[in-house]
C-alpha cells in the first residue's frame, strides 16, 4: 500500500516555535534563538531569506535569518525594537511561543559567487542578514577568491556580533574592516562612513560579487563607490526592506514597482532595481 501523501503546509498557517536564547547584541537589538516544536515541518533556509514571526496577541513581522546555514534545527533571528511587535519580540525570555512561518524570499547568489572574489558591505543591522552568507563563505572557503567584509556602524556601541568579527579579522584568507560614524578617543579603528573603505580594498572588479545590505541611503552610495571600482551591477546584489504582510506576493504591502520584495526579493541584483532606486518617491 503506497504511503499517504503529506499535506502541503499553509504558507499563511504560523508554525509554533520557542525561544531557547536571548541575547543582547546592542543598544536596541537583541537576538533570539528558536526552536521549532516540529523541526520535521519547516524547509531548509537559505542566507538571505526571512521568516514571518509572530507574537500573539501584538502581531508579525518579517526578520531575516541571523545564523549558521548549518545548524538548520536552530533558528536565528537579529532584531532591532523599532515598533510593537519587534519590540514585542525582543522582550520575549526563553520559553515563551512564538509563531513562525517560512522560509521566504530569494536569498543571496551563494553559487553564482563561487570562483570570485566576494566583497560584502554592511551597514548597522544590515550585518543580521549577510551573517549566514559569512558563514557559508567561510565554511567552504576554497570555493570562493578573495573575501572582503566591510561593515560600518553609527558608534563603537553598535557593533554587531563581535565575537564573529574579532574571529573573521584574525583569518589570514580575507580582509575585514570596520568602521564607525564618530567615537570616542578611546577608540582606535577607523571613523567615517563605510562606503569610504572600498576604494582601498583589493579584489579584481571584473570577477566580483558584491552583497550589500544596511540602510536604503548607505546602498546607493556603496552601489556608486563599487561601480566605480568595475563591478558590473549585474554583480551587485542588494537586501531590500519594504512592509512584508503576507510573504507570498498576495497583499501588495511589499509592492516595489513591478516587483514583490516578498517574493521577488528580497535579495536582487542592482541591474534589476537601477532605474526604481533612481525613483526616490518609492
Amino acid at each position: 500500500m503506497a504511503a499517504p501523501e503529506t499535506a502541503p503546509l499553509d504558507p499563511m498557517a504560523p508554525l509554533v516555535a520557542r525561544v531557547t536564547r536571548r541575547h543582547h547584541d546592542a543598544p536596541e537589538v537583541f537576538t533570539l534563538e528558536l526552536e521549532p516544536e516540529d523541526p520535521g515541518a519547516l524547509a531548509p533556509f537559505a542566507p538571505g531569506q526571512f521568516n514571518m514571526l509572530t507574537v500573539f496577541g501584538v502581531g508579525e513581522v518579517p526578520i531575516s535569518f541571523s545564523g549558521d546555514p548549518v545548524d538548520q534545527n536552530r533558528l536565528v533571528h537579529t532584531i532591532r525594537a523599532v515598533g510593537p511587535v519587534s519590540g514585542a519580540l525582543t522582550e520575549l525570555e526563553p520559553g515563551a511561543a512564538v509563531g513562525l512561518r517560512g522560509p521566504f524570499g530569494v536569498g543571496w547568489p551563494m553559487a553564482e559567487a563561487e570562483g570570485k572574489d566576494v566583497v560584502v558591505v554592511a551597514g548597522g543591522l544590515g550585518l543580521a542578514p549577510l551573517r549566514p552568507a559569512l558563514y557559508r563563505l567561510f565554511a567552504e572557503r576554497e570555493r570562493y577568491g578573495k573575501i572582503v567584509l566591510l561593515y560600518g556602524t553609527r558608534s563603537p556601541d553598535d557593533i554587531l556580533f563581535r565575537r564573529e568579527l574579532e574571529a573573521w579579522r584574525g583569518r589570514l584568507d580575507a580582509e575585514v574592516e570596520v568602521t564607525v560614524d564618530h567615537a570616542m578617543a578611546a577608540w582606535h579603528g577607523n571613523v567615517g562612513v563605510v562606503t569610504t573603505l572600498i576604494p582601498r580594498c583589493s579584489f579584481d572588479p571584473a570577477q566580483t560579487v558584491a552583497l550589500v545590505c544596511g540602510p536604503e541611503v548607505m546602498m546607493r552610495f556603496a552601489i556608486a563607490a563599487l561601480m566605480d571600482a568595475g563591478v558590473a551591477a549585474d554583480d551587485i546584489y542588494l537586501s531590500m526592506e519594504r512592509n512584508m504582510k503576507c510573504a507570498v506576493g498576495f497583499c501588495g504591502h511589499c509592492q516595489f514597482g513591478p516587483v514583490f520584495v516578498c517574493r521577488d526579493g528580497p535579495v536582487f541584483p542592482y541591474a534589476r532595481l537601477r532605474g526604481l532606486l533612481a525613483l526616490k518617491e518609492l
